[in-house]
């Protein structure tokens, strides 16, 4: 009986023991390109630049020893398919990571994060001082962006932005933020924060009020209050006042307007002219005069039920507020007779 084609002739002892030894060698040298470098190895930081082809990749990571060879690793990309999926930035690597962790971390994109905290109360000039600082972008684009980006970006509470300011909107908070992003992405990465935290805050209170409005009165209860439990009451002072007409006499927007911290406002700076200086502007200044916190939002959007229309500040920074402006004047002189 003839055998089939479809089974092969058995092949004989020789071929096979060859074949065995082709493929023992194989996994051999697989296993010893993708292993550690070193398995006790520090991580370091590498840089990888953006658009990199993964020969390039491969290069760098040798010349930093995080690999054995480039070619390995642009063999091991190749295999895996994720020739286009390599991404630059600047990444945590370490030589005791196998050659598959490390095309994994960079096809993922798992780049370093650098932690940034901005204080409540900053202005958008000096988030910029600390994004510089921390080596998070360049000083220039990035006063550009948040001076004047609003039309970058598709987020419905920048309409109405004055000159395309951002200020106000770059709100306060601990970001994770990695470098290499263009000024505009770092700046969209506070907006996006805004929108994710401040707005629906907005929407629960039933979106009563020009959001806009609603940040600038914060951005000025930030500047006044320097007691948590006072925020409320300013916010209540302050929007009494604006229910009445009355100038709301703010020594903080006029330092806005100043472009400059003082420690004393004198009557000489209560003439500067700027639709910021609410010692000249009735109502609230054309937009937020810095990044107020979640507090002092909150305060905004809840202000307390007050019939004060008047407070002056304590050495201590409380205040005393005040019903009548004679109270008031009363007020002022008896913290001036204080030693």
């Amino acid at each position: 009986m003839r055998k089939s084609p479809l089974f092969p002739p058995e092949l004989p002892p020789r071929a096979i023991r060859v074949g065995l030894f082709v493929l023992v060698l194989c996994v051999l040298v697989v296993a010893a390109a993708i292993r550690p470098v070193n398995l006790f190895g520090a991580p370091r930081v590498v840089v990888i630049p953006s658009g990199a082809t993964s020969s390039a990749i491969g290069q760098i990571l040798r010349d930093a020893e995080i690999i054995r060879s480039a070619s390995d690793f642009l063999l091991t990309v190749k295999i895996r398919g994720l020739s286009h999926s390599l991404q630059g930035g600047e990444y945590r690597l370490s030589p005791a990571m196998s050659l598959l962790q490390i095309v994994d971390v960079v096809a993922r994109g798992q780049v370093l994060l650098h932690a940034v905290t901005i204080p409540e109360g900053f202005t958008a000039a000096e988030v910029v001082d600390v994004l510089v600082d921390k080596g998070l972008g360049d000083r220039e684009p990035l006063t550009t962006v948040v001076r004047h980006g609003a039309d970058l970006y598709t987020f419905s509470f920048l309409d109405g932005a004055v000159g395309g300011s951002l200020e106000g909107f770059l709100l306060p908070d601990t970001y994770q933020i990695p470098r290499g992003l263009s000024a505009r992405d770092v700046v969209g990465v506070f907006l996006g924060r805004f929108g994710q935290v401040v707005v629906p805050r907005w929407e629960a209170r039933g979106g009563s009020g020009s959001l806009r409005e609603i940040i600038t009165l914060a951005s000025l209860v930030e500047r006044e209050a320097r007691l948590p439990e006072e925020r409320a009451l300013i916010a209540g002072v302050l929007s009494n006042r604006l229910h009445r007409r009355m100038l709301l006499e703010v020594d903080a927007t006029v330092l806005y307007a100043l472009g400059r911290h003082k420690s004393v406002v004198t009557f000489k700076d209560l003439d500067v002219t700027s639709p910021y200086n609410t010692y000249r502007h009735i109502g609230l200044p054309p937009g937020p005069i810095a990044n107020p916190g979640m507090a002092a939002i909150e305060a905004a959007l809840t202000p307390a039920v007050t019939d004060y229309l008047y407070y002056v500040a304590r050495a201590d920074g409380s205040h005393v507020f005040s019903r009548t402006y004679e109270e008031h004047l009363a007020a002022i002189r008896r913290q001036r007779s204080l030693p």
